[in-house]
Protein backbone atom coordinates (compact mmCIF):
# COMPACT_ATOMS: atom_id res chain seq x y z
CA UNK A 1 0.00 0.00 0.00
CA UNK A 2 1.30 3.48 -0.89
CA UNK A 3 1.18 6.58 1.28
CA UNK A 4 2.17 8.84 -1.66
CA UNK A 5 -0.51 11.13 -3.07
CA UNK A 6 -0.70 13.50 -6.02
CA UNK A 7 1.92 11.87 -8.27
CA UNK A 8 2.01 9.04 -10.77
CA UNK A 9 3.89 6.08 -9.30
CA UNK A 10 5.75 3.48 -11.36
CA UNK A 11 4.00 0.18 -12.18
CA UNK A 12 6.26 -1.85 -9.86
CA UNK A 13 5.45 0.33 -6.84
CA UNK A 14 3.24 -2.43 -5.40
CA UNK A 15 5.89 -5.11 -5.91
CA UNK A 16 7.18 -5.67 -2.35
CA UNK A 17 10.33 -7.48 -3.36
CA UNK A 18 11.28 -4.84 -5.89
CA UNK A 19 10.46 -1.96 -3.55
CA UNK A 20 12.37 -3.51 -0.64
CA UNK A 21 15.46 -3.31 -2.81
CA UNK A 22 14.71 0.26 -3.94
CA UNK A 23 13.97 1.46 -0.40
CA UNK A 24 17.20 0.04 0.95
CA UNK A 25 20.24 2.26 1.38
CA UNK A 26 23.05 2.48 -1.16
CA UNK A 27 26.28 0.57 -0.70
CA UNK A 28 29.13 2.69 0.55
CA UNK A 29 31.23 1.67 -2.43
CA UNK A 30 29.65 1.75 -5.89
CA UNK A 31 32.30 -0.58 -7.30
CA UNK A 32 30.91 -3.49 -5.26
CA UNK A 33 27.93 -3.78 -7.63
CA UNK A 34 27.87 -0.94 -10.15
CA UNK A 35 24.80 -2.22 -12.06
CA UNK A 36 22.58 -2.35 -8.97
CA UNK A 37 23.84 1.05 -7.83
CA UNK A 38 23.13 2.68 -11.24
CA UNK A 39 19.74 0.98 -11.54
CA UNK A 40 18.59 2.28 -8.16
CA UNK A 41 20.02 5.76 -8.85
CA UNK A 42 18.27 6.03 -12.24
CA UNK A 43 14.97 4.88 -10.69
CA UNK A 44 14.93 7.54 -7.97
CA UNK A 45 16.31 10.33 -10.19
CA UNK A 46 13.54 9.85 -12.76
CA UNK A 47 10.92 9.66 -10.00
CA UNK A 48 12.14 12.89 -8.37
CA UNK A 49 11.91 14.77 -11.69
CA UNK A 50 8.45 13.35 -12.40
CA UNK A 51 7.09 14.31 -8.99
CA UNK A 52 8.36 17.89 -9.31
CA UNK A 53 6.91 18.26 -12.82
CA UNK A 54 3.50 16.95 -11.78
CA UNK A 55 3.40 19.25 -8.74
CA UNK A 56 4.38 22.22 -11.00
CA UNK A 57 7.33 23.12 -8.81
CA UNK A 58 11.02 23.51 -9.55
CA UNK A 59 12.37 23.14 -6.02
CA UNK A 60 12.78 20.04 -3.91
CA UNK A 61 14.06 19.19 -0.45
CA UNK A 62 14.96 15.96 1.28
CA UNK A 63 12.12 16.41 3.73
CA UNK A 64 9.57 16.73 0.90
CA UNK A 65 10.99 13.68 -0.87
CA UNK A 66 10.74 11.54 2.24
CA UNK A 67 7.10 12.55 2.61
CA UNK A 68 6.25 12.17 -1.08
CA UNK A 69 7.73 8.67 -1.51
CA UNK A 70 6.57 7.22 1.77
CA UNK A 71 5.32 3.63 1.37
CA UNK A 72 3.82 1.45 4.08
CA UNK A 73 4.90 3.99 6.69
CA UNK A 74 8.50 3.77 5.47
CA UNK A 75 10.62 6.30 3.62
CA UNK A 76 13.47 5.42 1.23
CA UNK A 77 16.82 5.25 2.99
CA UNK A 78 18.95 6.35 0.04
CA UNK A 79 17.30 9.64 -0.94
CA UNK A 80 20.11 11.67 0.60
CA UNK A 81 22.57 9.84 -1.64
CA UNK A 82 20.32 10.50 -4.64
CA UNK A 83 20.19 14.23 -3.91
CA UNK A 84 23.96 14.44 -3.46
CA UNK A 85 24.50 12.58 -6.73
CA UNK A 86 22.14 14.94 -8.59
CA UNK A 87 24.06 17.91 -7.16
CA UNK A 88 27.37 16.48 -8.37
CA UNK A 89 25.91 15.81 -11.82
CA UNK A 90 24.61 19.39 -12.08
CA UNK A 91 20.95 18.39 -12.29
CA UNK A 92 20.03 20.35 -9.15
CA UNK A 93 21.55 23.27 -7.28
CA UNK A 94 21.03 24.92 -3.91
CA UNK A 95 18.57 27.81 -4.00
CA UNK A 96 21.03 30.26 -2.47
CA UNK A 97 23.75 29.35 -4.97
CA UNK A 98 21.28 29.57 -7.84
CA UNK A 99 20.24 33.11 -6.81
CA UNK A 100 23.84 34.24 -6.44
CA UNK A 101 24.77 32.86 -9.87
CA UNK A 102 21.90 34.80 -11.44
CA UNK A 103 22.98 38.08 -9.83
CA UNK A 104 19.65 38.76 -8.10
CA UNK A 105 20.78 38.29 -4.54
CA UNK A 106 19.63 41.83 -3.67
CA UNK A 107 15.96 40.98 -4.04
CA UNK A 108 15.77 37.20 -4.35
CA UNK A 109 17.22 36.33 -0.96
CA UNK A 110 14.24 37.90 0.75
CA UNK A 111 11.99 35.43 -1.03
CA UNK A 112 14.01 32.35 -0.18
CA UNK A 113 13.87 30.45 3.05
CA UNK A 114 16.24 31.76 5.72
CA UNK A 115 18.76 29.01 6.28
CA UNK A 116 20.10 28.37 9.75
CA UNK A 117 23.74 29.18 10.24
CA UNK A 118 24.65 25.54 10.85
CA UNK A 119 23.55 24.67 7.27
CA UNK A 120 26.10 27.06 5.82
CA UNK A 121 28.79 25.83 8.19
CA UNK A 122 28.10 22.22 7.29
CA UNK A 123 28.48 23.06 3.61
CA UNK A 124 31.72 24.93 4.17
CA UNK A 125 33.23 22.23 6.40
CA UNK A 126 32.22 19.46 3.98
CA UNK A 127 29.89 17.64 6.34
CA UNK A 128 28.22 14.60 4.80
CA UNK A 129 24.93 15.31 6.56
CA UNK A 130 22.30 16.80 4.23
CA UNK A 131 19.84 19.20 5.97
CA UNK A 132 16.29 17.95 5.59
CA UNK A 133 14.80 21.39 4.88
CA UNK A 134 17.46 22.66 2.47
CA UNK A 135 15.85 23.44 -0.89
CA UNK A 136 17.36 22.63 -4.28
CA UNK A 137 16.47 23.94 -7.74
CA UNK A 138 16.01 21.45 -10.59
CA UNK A 139 17.70 22.99 -13.65
CA UNK A 140 15.67 21.10 -16.24
CA UNK A 141 12.34 22.13 -14.72
CA UNK A 142 13.25 25.77 -14.04
CA UNK A 143 14.18 26.19 -17.70
CA UNK A 144 10.79 24.79 -18.72
CA UNK A 145 8.98 27.16 -16.34
CA UNK A 146 10.95 30.14 -17.62
CA UNK A 147 9.96 29.37 -21.22
CA UNK A 148 6.29 28.91 -20.20
CA UNK A 149 6.32 32.20 -18.29
CA UNK A 150 7.71 34.03 -21.31
CA UNK A 151 5.00 32.54 -23.55
CA UNK A 152 2.30 33.52 -21.04
CA UNK A 153 3.62 37.10 -21.04
CA UNK A 154 3.57 37.21 -24.87
CA UNK A 155 -0.08 36.11 -24.97
CA UNK A 156 -1.28 38.40 -22.17
CA UNK A 157 -2.69 41.92 -22.30
CA UNK A 158 0.62 43.21 -20.89
CA UNK A 159 2.68 42.13 -23.92
CA UNK A 160 2.84 45.74 -25.19
CA UNK A 161 4.38 46.89 -21.91
CA UNK A 162 8.00 46.17 -21.09
CA UNK A 163 7.87 46.97 -17.35
CA UNK A 164 5.35 45.24 -15.08
CA UNK A 165 4.80 45.11 -11.38
CA UNK A 166 5.52 41.88 -9.57
CA UNK A 167 1.81 41.46 -8.74
CA UNK A 168 0.92 41.73 -12.46
CA UNK A 169 3.51 39.09 -13.33
CA UNK A 170 2.19 36.86 -10.58
CA UNK A 171 -1.32 37.22 -12.01
CA UNK A 172 -0.39 36.25 -15.56
CA UNK A 173 1.68 33.28 -14.31
CA UNK A 174 -1.04 31.75 -12.15
CA UNK A 175 -1.47 28.85 -14.58
CA UNK A 176 2.29 28.34 -14.97
CA UNK A 177 3.79 28.55 -11.48
CA UNK A 178 2.20 26.82 -8.50
CA UNK A 179 3.53 29.32 -5.94
CA UNK A 180 5.55 32.51 -5.58
CA UNK A 181 8.79 30.63 -4.99
CA UNK A 182 8.44 28.84 -8.33
CA UNK A 183 7.77 32.18 -10.04
CA UNK A 184 10.91 33.67 -8.49
CA UNK A 185 13.01 30.77 -9.72
CA UNK A 186 11.57 31.18 -13.23
CA UNK A 187 12.41 34.89 -13.16
CA UNK A 188 15.91 34.09 -11.97
CA UNK A 189 16.34 31.76 -14.93
CA UNK A 190 15.11 34.46 -17.33
CA UNK A 191 17.65 36.81 -15.76
CA UNK A 192 20.37 34.24 -16.39
CA UNK A 193 19.23 33.99 -20.03
CA UNK A 194 19.15 37.83 -20.30
CA UNK A 195 15.49 37.81 -21.31
CA UNK A 196 14.13 39.59 -18.22
CA UNK A 197 15.38 41.59 -15.26
CA UNK A 198 13.99 42.54 -11.86
CA UNK A 199 14.67 45.71 -9.89
CA UNK A 200 13.45 47.30 -6.67
CA UNK A 201 11.60 50.61 -6.89
CA UNK A 202 10.45 52.19 -3.64
CA UNK A 203 10.44 48.79 -1.99
CA UNK A 204 8.39 47.20 -4.80
CA UNK A 205 9.72 44.68 -7.27
CA UNK A 206 9.30 45.55 -10.95
CA UNK A 207 9.98 43.16 -13.82
CA UNK A 208 11.24 44.21 -17.23
CA UNK A 209 10.90 41.80 -20.16
CA UNK A 210 13.00 41.97 -23.30
CA UNK A 211 10.86 43.14 -26.19
CA UNK A 212 13.43 42.40 -28.90
CA UNK A 213 16.09 39.90 -27.94
CA UNK A 214 18.13 40.51 -24.81
CA UNK A 215 16.87 42.87 -22.11
CA UNK A 216 18.68 45.95 -20.88
CA UNK A 217 18.89 46.92 -17.19
CA UNK A 218 16.08 48.98 -15.69
CA UNK A 219 16.89 52.70 -16.12
CA UNK A 220 15.23 55.99 -15.21
CA UNK A 221 13.18 55.99 -18.41
CA UNK A 222 11.76 52.58 -17.55
CA UNK A 223 10.92 53.74 -14.03
CA UNK A 224 9.22 56.87 -15.41
CA UNK A 225 7.14 54.82 -17.85
CA UNK A 226 6.23 52.42 -15.06
CA UNK A 227 5.07 55.31 -12.85
CA UNK A 228 2.95 56.72 -15.67
CA UNK A 229 1.38 53.32 -16.27
CA UNK A 230 0.61 52.92 -12.60
CA UNK A 231 -0.92 56.42 -12.49
CA UNK A 232 -3.01 55.55 -15.53
CA UNK A 233 -4.31 52.44 -13.83
CA UNK A 234 -5.05 54.34 -10.61
CA UNK A 235 -6.93 57.10 -12.45
CA UNK A 236 -8.95 54.54 -14.40
CA UNK A 237 -10.05 52.93 -11.15
CA UNK A 238 -10.93 56.28 -9.60
CA UNK A 239 -12.92 57.44 -12.63
CA UNK A 240 -14.82 54.19 -12.66
CA UNK A 241 -15.53 54.46 -8.94
CA UNK A 242 -16.72 58.09 -9.23
CA UNK A 243 -18.98 57.15 -12.09
CA UNK A 244 -20.65 54.46 -10.01
CA UNK A 245 -21.10 56.91 -7.09
CA UNK A 246 -22.61 59.54 -9.39
CA UNK A 247 -25.09 57.00 -10.76
CA UNK A 248 -26.01 56.01 -7.21
CA UNK A 249 -26.60 59.68 -6.27
CA UNK A 250 -28.87 60.23 -9.25
CA UNK A 251 -30.92 57.19 -8.29
CA UNK A 252 -31.18 58.64 -4.78
CA UNK A 253 -32.33 61.99 -6.19
CA UNK A 254 -35.08 60.30 -8.18
CA UNK A 255 -36.19 58.36 -5.10
CA UNK A 256 -36.34 61.54 -2.95
CA UNK A 257 -38.36 63.35 -5.61
CA UNK A 258 -40.86 60.52 -5.70
CA UNK A 259 -41.10 60.75 -1.92
CA UNK A 260 -41.67 64.49 -2.13
CA UNK A 261 -38.44 65.41 -0.30
CA UNK A 262 -37.35 68.18 -2.62
CA UNK A 263 -34.74 69.80 -0.35
CA UNK A 264 -32.94 66.52 0.30
CA UNK A 265 -33.08 65.74 -3.40
CA UNK A 266 -31.48 69.11 -4.12
CA UNK A 267 -28.58 68.41 -1.74
CA UNK A 268 -28.07 64.99 -3.28
CA UNK A 269 -28.07 66.53 -6.74
CA UNK A 270 -25.37 69.04 -5.69
CA UNK A 271 -23.26 66.12 -4.41
CA UNK A 272 -23.82 64.29 -7.69
CA UNK A 273 -22.63 67.34 -9.65
CA UNK A 274 -19.47 67.54 -7.55
CA UNK A 275 -18.75 63.87 -8.25
CA UNK A 276 -19.28 64.33 -11.97
CA UNK A 277 -17.04 67.40 -12.03
CA UNK A 278 -14.31 65.53 -10.20
CA UNK A 279 -14.72 62.59 -12.56
CA UNK A 280 -14.36 64.93 -15.53
CA UNK A 281 -11.15 66.40 -14.11
CA UNK A 282 -9.69 62.95 -13.51
CA UNK A 283 -10.72 61.89 -17.01
CA UNK A 284 -8.87 64.89 -18.41
CA UNK A 285 -5.76 63.95 -16.43
CA UNK A 286 -6.13 60.38 -17.61
CA UNK A 287 -6.24 61.47 -21.24
CA UNK A 288 -3.12 63.57 -20.68
CA UNK A 289 -1.23 60.60 -19.24
CA UNK A 290 -2.37 58.40 -22.10
CA UNK A 291 -1.19 61.00 -24.57
CA UNK A 292 2.23 61.06 -22.92
CA UNK A 293 2.45 57.27 -23.03
CA UNK A 294 1.46 57.29 -26.71
CA UNK A 295 4.16 59.86 -27.45
CA UNK A 296 6.73 57.75 -25.60
CA UNK A 297 5.70 54.70 -27.60
CA UNK A 298 5.89 56.78 -30.78
CA UNK A 299 9.33 58.03 -29.82
CA UNK A 300 10.52 54.45 -29.38
CA UNK A 301 9.22 53.66 -32.85
CA UNK A 302 10.86 56.78 -34.26
CA UNK A 303 14.10 55.80 -32.58
CA UNK A 304 13.97 52.36 -34.20
CA UNK A 305 13.27 53.92 -37.61
CA UNK A 306 16.16 56.37 -37.24
CA UNK A 307 18.49 53.56 -36.24
CA UNK A 308 17.37 51.56 -39.25
CA UNK A 309 17.93 54.58 -41.51
CA UNK A 310 21.38 55.11 -40.01
CA UNK A 311 22.31 51.48 -40.55
CA UNK A 312 21.03 51.66 -44.12
CA UNK A 313 23.02 54.83 -44.88
CA UNK A 314 26.18 53.30 -43.47
CA UNK A 315 25.71 50.13 -45.51
CA UNK A 316 24.97 52.16 -48.65
CA UNK A 317 28.10 54.25 -48.19
CA UNK A 318 30.21 51.12 -47.98
CA UNK A 319 28.49 49.60 -51.00
CA UNK A 320 28.95 52.76 -53.12
CA UNK A 321 32.46 53.52 -51.93
CA UNK A 322 34.11 52.98 -55.36
CA UNK A 323 31.10 53.95 -57.51
CA UNK A 324 31.04 57.34 -59.30
CA UNK A 325 28.84 58.90 -62.00
CA UNK A 326 31.78 59.21 -64.45
CA UNK A 327 32.65 55.55 -63.98
CA UNK A 328 29.04 54.51 -64.54
CA UNK A 329 28.81 56.61 -67.74
CA UNK A 330 32.07 55.14 -69.02
CA UNK A 331 30.81 51.61 -68.39
CA UNK A 332 27.52 52.35 -70.18
CA UNK A 333 29.39 53.72 -73.23
CA UNK A 334 31.61 50.65 -73.37
CA UNK A 335 28.61 48.36 -73.16
CA UNK A 336 26.90 50.27 -76.00
CA UNK A 337 29.99 50.01 -78.20
CA UNK A 338 30.27 46.28 -77.57
CA UNK A 339 26.58 45.81 -78.39
CA UNK A 340 26.98 47.73 -81.70
CA UNK A 341 30.01 45.62 -82.61
CA UNK A 342 28.11 42.43 -81.88
CA UNK A 343 25.19 43.56 -84.04
CA UNK A 344 27.54 44.23 -86.98
CA UNK A 345 29.18 40.82 -86.60
CA UNK A 346 25.79 39.10 -86.51
CA UNK A 347 24.66 40.96 -89.64
CA UNK A 348 27.84 40.00 -91.49
CA UNK A 349 27.52 36.34 -90.54
CA UNK A 350 23.84 36.17 -91.52
CA UNK A 351 24.54 37.53 -95.08
CA UNK A 352 26.51 34.36 -95.94
CA UNK A 353 29.15 33.81 -98.71
CA UNK A 354 28.03 35.03 -102.23
CA UNK A 355 28.71 32.64 -105.18
CA UNK A 356 28.49 33.10 -109.04
CA UNK A 357 25.48 34.97 -110.24
CA UNK A 358 22.78 32.61 -111.67
CA UNK A 359 19.67 33.69 -113.54
CA UNK A 360 16.57 32.83 -111.54
CA UNK A 361 14.50 32.15 -114.73
CA UNK A 362 16.97 29.49 -115.88
CA UNK A 363 16.82 27.89 -112.43
CA UNK A 364 13.02 27.72 -112.57
CA UNK A 365 13.03 26.18 -116.08
CA UNK A 366 15.49 23.52 -115.01
CA UNK A 367 13.43 22.79 -111.93
CA UNK A 368 10.26 22.30 -114.02
CA UNK A 369 12.03 19.92 -116.38
CA UNK A 370 13.23 17.87 -113.42
CA UNK A 371 9.67 17.69 -112.11
CA UNK A 372 8.41 16.42 -115.51
CA UNK A 373 11.07 13.73 -115.63
CA UNK A 374 10.31 12.58 -112.10
CA UNK A 375 6.54 12.30 -112.92
CA UNK A 376 6.20 10.66 -116.41
CA UNK A 377 2.71 10.40 -117.93
CA UNK A 378 1.37 6.96 -116.93
CA UNK A 379 -1.12 6.97 -119.83
CA UNK A 380 1.46 7.62 -122.58
CA UNK A 381 1.37 3.96 -123.83
CA UNK A 382 -2.42 3.86 -124.21
CA UNK A 383 -4.28 4.60 -127.47
CA UNK A 384 -5.56 8.04 -128.15
CA UNK A 385 -8.92 9.07 -126.90
CA UNK A 386 -11.62 8.83 -129.64
CA UNK A 387 -12.59 12.13 -131.14
CA UNK A 388 -15.69 11.00 -133.07
CA UNK A 389 -19.02 11.87 -131.48
CA UNK A 390 -20.81 9.11 -129.65
CA UNK A 391 -24.24 8.00 -130.88
CA UNK A 392 -27.23 8.35 -128.59
CA UNK A 393 -28.31 5.26 -126.67
CA UNK A 394 -31.54 4.92 -128.66
CA UNK A 395 -29.87 5.17 -132.16
CA UNK A 396 -29.89 2.55 -134.89
CA UNK A 397 -27.17 -0.05 -135.00
CA UNK A 398 -24.21 0.34 -137.38
CA UNK A 399 -22.95 -2.18 -139.87
CA UNK A 400 -19.83 -4.18 -139.20
CA UNK A 401 -17.72 -2.08 -141.52
CA UNK A 402 -19.05 1.11 -140.09
CA UNK A 403 -18.43 -0.06 -136.57
CA UNK A 404 -14.86 -1.02 -137.33
CA UNK A 405 -14.19 2.23 -139.12
CA UNK A 406 -15.46 4.16 -136.13
CA UNK A 407 -13.01 2.45 -133.78
CA UNK A 408 -9.62 4.04 -133.19
CA UNK A 409 -6.57 2.74 -134.94
CA UNK A 410 -4.76 -0.14 -133.27
CA UNK A 411 -1.14 0.55 -132.51
CA UNK A 412 1.35 -1.31 -134.68
CA UNK A 413 3.10 -2.89 -131.74
CA UNK A 414 -0.12 -4.41 -130.49
CA UNK A 415 -0.84 -5.96 -133.91
CA UNK A 416 2.58 -7.60 -133.97
CA UNK A 417 2.01 -9.08 -130.56
CA UNK A 418 -1.36 -10.51 -131.63
CA UNK A 419 0.23 -12.14 -134.67
CA UNK A 420 2.66 -14.01 -132.49
CA UNK A 421 -0.19 -15.62 -130.53
CA UNK A 422 -1.88 -18.93 -131.63
CA UNK A 423 -5.09 -20.45 -130.45
CA UNK A 424 -4.79 -24.03 -129.13
CA UNK A 425 -7.22 -26.34 -127.31
CA UNK A 426 -5.42 -25.62 -124.08
CA UNK A 427 -5.58 -21.84 -124.52
CA UNK A 428 -3.67 -19.03 -126.14
CA UNK A 429 0.06 -19.65 -126.55
CA UNK A 430 2.84 -17.78 -128.35
CA UNK A 431 3.33 -18.93 -131.93
CA UNK A 432 6.99 -19.87 -131.47
CA UNK A 433 6.19 -22.13 -128.51
CA UNK A 434 6.22 -25.79 -129.64
CA UNK A 435 3.69 -28.17 -128.19
CA UNK A 436 5.12 -31.17 -126.62
CA UNK A 437 3.09 -34.25 -126.00
CA UNK A 438 4.01 -36.45 -123.20
CA UNK A 439 4.24 -40.13 -124.07
CA UNK A 440 3.95 -42.89 -121.59
CA UNK A 441 7.23 -44.40 -120.53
Amino acid sequence: MSDSVGITLPPDWDDDERMNFMFSDFKENRDVNASEWDSKMDFWTALVLRSCRERRTVCVSLQELNKTFRRKEKSPLGLATVVQSMVRCGKIQRESEFAVDCGWLSWAMGLLLVKPLKWTLSSLLGSGQLPLQESFVVHELVKEKAAELLRAYGKSEFSRRAVLSFSEVRGLSSDVCADESTLCMALLQLQREKRATVALHEGEKIVKFGQRGSVSPVNDVDVGIYQLQQSEKLLEDQVKKLGLEADRCRDEVRFLLREGKKSQALRSLRGCKRLEKRSDNLSSNLETIRGILDRIAQSETDKMVIQAYQAGVSALKVALKDVTVERAENLVDQIQELCDTQDEVNQTLSSGVSGTDVDMDDLEDELNSLLEESNPDAASGLPAVPTAPLLPSGGRGLSADGLLSSLPAVPQGLVEQLDRLTLTPSGVQPANASSKKLEPA
